[in-house]
């Protein structure tokens, strides 16, 4: 009896153990989601920053008849998996979202639990990079995305490149985003103020690349900072649901703690009550 009630003890402990490294997770990642979204209007402002430059340069060059493409166009996926594990279904939610597209032309992921799950299902993807860890590390991925992509452009002829992530701004469940970043949307420049063309030290198309070459790489910035968030979003629900798990094992192993030690305690009492009946039993021959 003894051995049955070490043997919950230790259980008891075991999961109470369990439970302060999930209420950890989960500050970590809640901590992590508010300092992304916080980010995130940061960006925002430095994109519309850029739109406004380029809309200036835009009407200088509107005028000029744009370069043709050459060769034959191909279009580029930059997904946003999960980088660690215990978030869930959040890597078959975004896998399934570009289950027609494969095999893709150009296929880009990004965080290793998410190439991890990708390689499982068959998913070979043409380059591949973790997700950092923390969101100061964001903006050299942008870098590194779009240096790769620069690659492709001028030796694949890729021309059309969308990025598929969770939107992290919601505190609900996350929705996975399909986003046509090149070529750039009319639309978004459609809002933007027309001030007075700029005084220029480079040539209008030179610098309306150099704009535009920012602009992805910001626009990379919030899509990655979105994918950071929704990552950790999801990373906290899950811990949620981890955390009423562990209380209800808790409140049952309390109460089989208690009936177990009940029952130690009669026994003990039926044991000492015999043995005195014993007694009086001796004494009274």
């Amino acid at each position: 009896m003894s051995e049955r009630l070490a043997d919950v003890s230790a259980r008891i402990e075991g999961i109470r153990h369990l439970g302060t490294v999930v209420n950890a997770m989960r500050g970590i990642a809640g901590s992590r989601v508010q300092k992304a979204r916080d980010e995130l209007k940061a960006v925002d402002a430095y994109s519309r920053t850029i739109v406004a430059g380029l809309v200036q340069v835009l009407a200088l060059v509107s005028a000029e008849a744009p370069p043709s493409p050459g060769g034959t166009s191909k279009a580029a996926i930059v997904v946003f998996g999960a980088e660690q594990g215990f978030a869930g279904a959040f890597n078959e939610r975004v896998l399934e979202t570009i289950a027609d597209d494969v095999p893709a032309p150009v296929l880009f992921l990004v965080g290793t639990r998410g190439i991890s799950h990708a390689i499982e299902r068959g998913i070979v993807a043409e380059w591949t990079s973790p997700m950092p860890s923390h969101s100061a590390g964001i903006p050299k991925l942008a870098s590194d995305i779009c240096g790769a992509l620069y690659r492709r452009i001028g030796t694949q002829g890729v021309e059309r490149v969308t990025a598929v992530f969770a939107d992290g701004s919601a505190e609900a469940e996350s929705t996975i985003v399909r986003r046509l970043l090149l070529p750039l949307d009319p639309t978004t420049f459609a809002g933007a103020e027309h001030r007075e063309p700029p005084i220029l030290n480079l040539p209008a198309r030179k610098l309306l690349a150099d704009l535009t070459a920012e602009y992805l790489h910001a626009l990379f910035c919030e899509i990655a900072l979105h994918a950071f968030a929704a990552e950790n979003q999801a990373r906290m629900t899950a811990m949620a649901a981890a955390h009423r798990e562990i209380d209800r094992q808790l409140g049952a192993l309390r109460a089989t703690f208690r009936h177990v030690r009940q029952e130690q305690i009669t026994a003990e009492i039926v044991e000492l009550a015999g043995g005195a009946a014993s007694s009086e039993g001796r004494e009274g021959r």
